[in-house]
């Protein structure tokens, strides 16, 4: 028999990187799928927001949403990015919806009469968003109280819903608007995407400054709570630094879970998916639903 022709071991690839990778992605899984968790003392609203665009913001939200429904919680998820990109991914056509979240903030709609129910868990319900809404920040800036607009809707609708959302993530544009005032006054909680990349610090260092601003005129209650490192290659030493750099500043908000750069979790939004349900045995989907899992029983830590 010639060398070529000796057969592999069993499987072909016992002992290759891609077999300890499977064997490894199949151990997390399993953990995932026997993790419990239990639903908050009270509603956490996360703003999704980095003013940087391309760090995975939309990305974050929608899979962190979908993976807390599917381990039972009640979640809405409100797009408050023009693009629509959120909404695509939870399933839901936005160019052939009726009503959006533009109609809520700037006619007065109730939120109920504009959520959608997304396919991607019956847990889950989307407000949608479309190019409408970017008509929203000048609409918005001759209304008295501009910034309270989507939290008084939120409000009316905790008040109206006996089914109340356990969580509620809203998703932003990559600016500091209206639409971004609007969610960080809304909210409970900020969730910051970053990007393993040159300037992450810089970056993160201007929003908390909005954040702060936020706080101290309309939202005392708000809270930097959650980071979550996106896009890493292990390969590199500059993303390494900059988890090492990002974890130094805040600790306590870091999430240990980081998400890995990967094409899967790229192409999901292409087919109207997450990338939890379009590939749930990847790094990437793996990772979200891991980062889904501290977020849960971590709590709210404050900075």
């Amino acid at each position: 028999m010639k060398q070529s022709d000796t057969p592999l071991p069993l499987g072909g690839f016992q002992g290759s990187p891609l077999a300890s990778e499977i064997s490894e992605n199949t151990r997390r899984l399993t953990a995932i799928n026997s993790a419990t968790i239990e639903k908050p003392a009270q509603l956490r609203v996360f703003t999704v927001a980095n003013q940087k665009g391309g760090v995975g913001k939309t990305t974050t939200a929608v899979n962190l949403a979908v993976a807390l429904a599917e381990k039972g919680m009640n979640v809405l998820v409100i797009d408050l990015d023009p693009q629509g990109n959120a909404s695509t991914a939870l399933g839901i056509d936005h160019h052939a919806i009726s009503g959006s979240i533009y109609d809520t903030l700037v006619n007065n709609v109730p939120l109920i009469d504009v959520m959608q129910q997304s396919p991607e868990s019956k847990n889950l319900r989307c407000v949608p968003a479309n190019l409408q809404l970017a008509r929203a920040e000048m609409d918005l800036y001759s209304m008295l109280a501009r910034e309270y607009r989507l939290k008084n809707a939120i409000q009316q609708y905790l008040e109206s819903e006996a089914d109340r959302p356990d969580y509620i993530f809203i998703d932003c544009p990559p600016s500091l608007g209206q639409l971004t005032v609007n969610a960080l006054t809304a909210a409970t909680e900020v969730l910051i995407p970053i990007q393993c990349e040159y300037y992450a610090l810089e970056g993160l260092s201007q929003l908390k400054v909005s954040i702060d601003m936020i706080k101290g005129a309309s939202n005392p209650n708000l809270a930097l709570s959650t980071i979550l490192l996106t896009m890493y290659n292990s390969r590199t030493k500059l993303n390494t630094a900059v988890v090492d750099d990002v974890r130094t500043h805040f600790p306590t908000q870091t999430l240990e879970t980081i998400i890995p750069r990967q094409i899967g979790v790229a192409e999901a939004p292409g087919f109207g998916k997450t990338v939890i349900t379009y590939d749930r045995s990847s790094n990437g989907a793996i990772s979200y639903m891991e980062a889904a899992i501290e977020i849960a029983k971590k709590g709210v830590q404050h900075g």
